[in-house]
């Protein structure tokens, strides 16, 4: 077993998620924006959120990814942060109700911090399509630059995409 990561600063609290948000991810997740730019299944409803909470807790468990709630109160969740443990990339999701509160900018700044403070990861990536505006905008707010590395080209929900890696190093 593991302990319970919480993490707070710069008005947030990023807690694990719990059977009682169930409903909340229905809320955050099943949305068009969402379900064009992340692997999550669409229609998000209640059984796809209780499979993405079970494949948060085998990959959490494993030791491969974490996966936290981006709250204000450390109750409600406004949207998510994960970090991938082995290739230090990270993502995130935002409720639409809740964007435009720099959330996301917010919340990847206290991952990054952890991964590189706490988990001592020198490199941390973020793979962003060329055209999304709204999270070239975090990346760059969060303070992370474009990498060299190779665009990566991914075949997902009956599309082909292109992601481009933007990186933080540990200062």
């Amino acid at each position: 077993m593991y302990a319970p990561v919480r993490l707070s600063g710069q008005g947030l609290v990023l807690r694990e998620w719990s059977d009682a948000d169930l409903p909340a991810m229905v809320e955050l997740f099943d949305e068009p924006e969402i379900a064009r730019r992340s692997p999550l299944a669409s229609p998000f409803d209640l059984a796809a959120a209780t499979a993405y909470l079970n494949m948060i807790r085998r990959t959490r468990a494993a030791g491969e990814r974490l996966h936290l709630a981006i709250t204000t109160d450390g109750q409600r969740p406004l949207g998510e942060v994960l970090l991938n443990l082995s290739r230090g990339s990270m993502g995130y999701a935002v409720g639409a109700a809740y964007r435009g509160q720099h959330l996301a900018v917010r919340a990847v700044q206290i991952m990054t911090d952890c991964a590189h403070e706490d988990l001592g990861l020198e490199r941390v990536v973020l793979q962003i399509e060329p055209h999304n505006g709204p999270s070239i905008a975090v990346a760059e707010a969060a303070g992370f630059r474009p990498a060299t590395d190779e665009p990566e080209q991914v075949e997902g929900k009956g599309r082909c995409y292109t992601l481009l890696t933007w990186e933080h190093h540990k200062p």
